[in-house]
Order: structure tokens, then C-alpha cells, then sequence
């Protein structure tokens, strides 16, 4: 039973994606004057920031900071907070991107950060990746090798996460790779009352983990499948995907980054679809509702889905990494797993760099026909707000953009209500 618990624990952290930062005794409060955090080409920003403690300002407050472009902060200086409060000139940027302000408050030797990010017409953000001429003639041929593995599907019922009106399984599929077959292993939840049902797929964020499934979407009418993307079970005991984490499965984002067929998403982005056809096999399913989500890595997946199989009707990504990596030898901030920053040069090198641009996130996104609904934060360390604007912007389908400026790698509970509601409607109303 703590096991059981302990897994369903995990998986709710992960259907949530992030939780919001925990409350501190000193808080940090950095913001753009302007209200929606955005200004012209050009025009010059002021960071205001205060120091508060029991919501008063901290009077004689030393602060750190750093002003610059994601990524790239340049202006470094410190400065002392008579009445806790100050506004800081941030500069301009010149061309279309994000300058941000990095503040270390030091208050009893303990040191409280935060920052805040002025966005400078990012809907101008082109992306830096480049589109292979093959792109799509290369996956193409991958779903036509995937179609040839038989998908040989094992459910396994686990009485002990079943509710009274949805089943639970744990599942397992045959996906495809280069050099032979591995499976793909999720957790399918279907409600038990006889009839025709919409489906979703959840993607998984970057990791190692076990997964507990998503009931509660479930009991409201809709089958529900949440996998994994790493070819164990994910109903295993925690430490083991600990052990995996740190070892086997360590960076698992460079393995065999030196060649398109063999890159380790190849295999991610096919379970993808492997998992689609399995929701689509199913005799509960209504033969025609199908939409995937998920956060960071998995909004990176909701976006290639999407992009790759004509059977999703809807897509909402949040966060999405995986997005024009190579922003950083273009000068400018790359997504998630950030394989060409400056603390990776053994990676930039011709043959990786071409790999890349056929798993970035911004040429599915091109691909991308069907509506999206599209969630971020500017203060987004992981998942750098250049980058997943490059995506945004070449998204030509009918796409709705949420924005919460103040969101890291991380969401308001009324961010997810948000999203889901969307999803309800498009699942359900049209069901």
C-alpha cells in the first residue's frame, strides 16, 4: 500500500508538471514596470525590485544582480536597499528577444533569489534551427518502419488503483528501433461503463519515474494513457528509477546524438505514436477523439505528435523543451537539454548539430494542423522563453496562447485547471 501510494504521488507531481516554488521567510520581488512584462524593439525597461519580510520591506537590504538576455547576463553590479525597495535600468534590447534580471538578496547569510524577464516583441522571434530537406521524407520512412513491428499489447489489470467507475492497467507495447524492438510500458485508465470514449494521451517530462496513471480525468468520461518513454515498466519500485537515473539512463538526451537513426528521441518520438495506436485499437475508443499533452519534455512530445500523426485532433503543450537547440551558437538562449551552451562544446560539431535539427520541436511545429493550445511563463530557466516563442511562431494551425509571465519551470494550479478545461471541452463537448 505505501508503495502504491508513494507511486501515485509521483505521478500526480508529474501529471501536474511543477509545483510552485516553496514559500521563504525573505521574499524577492522582481518585476518590469509594465503590467504585461513587454516592451518595444528599443524601448527601455526598469526592474523594480524589493526585499520583504513579513510583507514589509527589508530595510538596508544587499542585493547581487545580473541584467542581460537570457542566458546571457552581461551586467553584473550590487547595491545596497536603504528602504528595501529600488528600481534597477535594465537597458533595451535591439532585437526581438528576452533581457533579463537575476537578483541574490543576502539577509543573514542566507541568500534569497529570484528574477523577473521583459519579453521585446517575441512574436518577431524567428527560429535558429534549420529544416532538413528530408525532414519529412525521414519520418516518413521511421512511422513506415514502426507500422511493420506488430505492437503485440499485454494489459495487466491493477485492481489496487481501480475506482469504482475506471479500470486501471498497466500496459505494455512493441515499439521500433533502429538495431531491434524494446517496449513501451504505460498506464492506461478506462472507464468501466459500457460505451464509445475520447482518448488522451499524457507525455511524460524529463526523467526517470514511475507512473500512477490519470484517474480523475478518467472518471469524468475520457480513456486515459500515460506512458513512459524509456522501455521499463513504470510500476516499479522507486528506487530503481533512481538507480537508473543517475546511472544507465544518466543524460539520456545525448545518447547517440552523432547520428539521426540511432539518436535516442528516434525510438521516444515512435512510442508516441505506438501509443496512439494502441488508444485508437481499443473498443472503447469513439473512433475519432484523440488528443496528447504534457509538460517541458512532454510538451516537447505533445508538439511531435501532433506534427507526425494525422489521428490527434488537439494538442496542448506547456512549457515544451526540445526547442531550437542551437539558439546558443546563434548567440541567443536554445531550449532544454541546452546541448550547445557553453558548458557543452565537445557537442558542437557538424554531425550533431544536423541530428538535432531533426528532433527540435520547432519543424514538427510546422507540421502542426490541428488547434493547440500553447501555455509558458517569461522567468522560465529550463525551457528558455526565446525558445519556446521560436516554436510558437511558426505554429500555423488555430493556436491559443496563455501566458504567465511569472512562471519558471513551473505552473498555477490555475494554469492546469486552464489547460484541462480546454481539453474537457474539446474531448468531451465535441464527443
Amino acid at each position: 500500500m505505501k508503495k502504491n501510494l508513494l507511486i501515485l504521488g509521483l505521478s500526480l507531481i508529474a501529471t501536474l508538471t511543477f509545483a510552485q516554488p516553496a514559500e521563504r521567510l525573505i521574499k524577492v520581488i522582481v518585476a518590469p514596470e509594465h503590467d504585461d512584462w513587454t516592451y518595444k524593439i528599443g524601448e527601455p525597461v526598469k526592474f523594480s525590485v524589493m526585499v520583504l519580510k513579513y510583507g514589509n520591506p527589508v530595510k538596508n537590504a544587499k542585493i547581487v544582480y545580473q541584467i542581460g538576455p537570457e542566458k546571457f547576463e552581461t551586467k553584473k553590479d550590487s547595491t545596497v536597499l536603504k528602504d528595501g525597495i529600488i528600481k534597477l535600468d535594465g537597458g533595451t534590447m535591439n532585437t526581438a528577444g528576452f533581457l533579463r534580471c537575476t537578483v541574490i538578496a543576502k539577509i543573514d547569510g542566507k541568500e534569497y533569489r529570484n528574477l523577473a524577464t521583459a519579453a521585446f516583441e517575441p512574436e518577431k522571434i524567428q527560429p535558429a534551427v534549420e529544416l532538413p530537406t528530408d525532414f519529412v521524407q525521414f519520418w516518413d520512412k521511421a512511422k513506415a518502419d514502426l507500422a511493420k513491428v506488430p505492437m503485440d499489447a499485454q494489459m495487466t489489470l491493477l485492481p489496487e488503483r481501480c475506482t469504482e467507475t475506471v479500470n486501471v492497467y498497466h500496459i505494455s507495447l512493441q515499439n521500433y528501433r533502429e538495431y531491434g524492438t524494446v517496449r513501451l510500458y504505460g498506464i492506461l485508465c478506462v472507464p468501466k461503463k459500457e460505451g464509445k470514449y475520447p482518448a488522451l494521451l499524457r507525455v511524460p517530462g524529463a526523467g526517470v519515474r514511475p507512473y500512477g496513471g490519470d484517474i480523475r480525468t478518467a472518471e469524468k468520461g475520457i480513456i486515459t494513457l500515460e506512458i513512459g518513454i524509456h522501455g521499463i515498466p513504470v510500476t516499479m519500485e522507486p528506487y530503481i528509477y533512481t538507480n537508473l537515473g543517475a546511472g544507465p539512463l544518466n543524460a539520456y538526451w545525448t545518447y547517440n546524438l552523432d547520428n539521426k537513426d540511432l539518436y535516442y528521441f528516434k525510438r521516444v518520438y515512435l512510442g508516441c505514436l505506438r501509443a496512439n495506436d494502441f488508444l485508437v485499437s481499443l473498443p472503447q475508443f469513439d473512433g475519432k477523439n484523440l488528443a496528447v499533452t504534457g509538460g517541458s519534455q512532454g510538451g516537447a512530445l505533445s508538439i511531435v505528435t501532433a506534427g507526425l500523426d494525422p489521428r490527434v485532433k488537439w494538442t496542448a503543450p506547456i512549457y515544451p523543451a526540445l526547442a531550437d537547440m542551437v539558439g546558443y551558437l546563434k548567440g541567443r538562449a536554445g531550449g532544454w537539454p541546452h546541448i550547445f551552451d557553453k558548458n557543452n562544446p565537445h557537442n558542437n560539431t557538424e554531425a550533431k548539430i544536423k541530428t538535432a535539427s531533426y528532433y527540435d520541436v520547432v519543424n514538427f511545429a510546422k507540421h502542426v494542423k490541428v488547434p493547440c493550445f500553447y501555455s509558458m511563463g517569461f522567468n522560465d530557466e529550463t525551457c528558455p522563453p526565446t525558445s519556446m516563442w521560436a516554436v510558437y511562431n511558426v505554429i500555423n494551425s488555430n493556436k491559443t496562447l496563455k501566458l504567465y509571465q511569472e512562471t519558471g519551470h513551473w505552473t498555477f494550479p490555475e494554469e492546469n485547471e486552464m489547460v484541462m478545461n480546454w481539453l474537457y471541452d474539446k474531448l468531451l463537448v465535441t464527443k
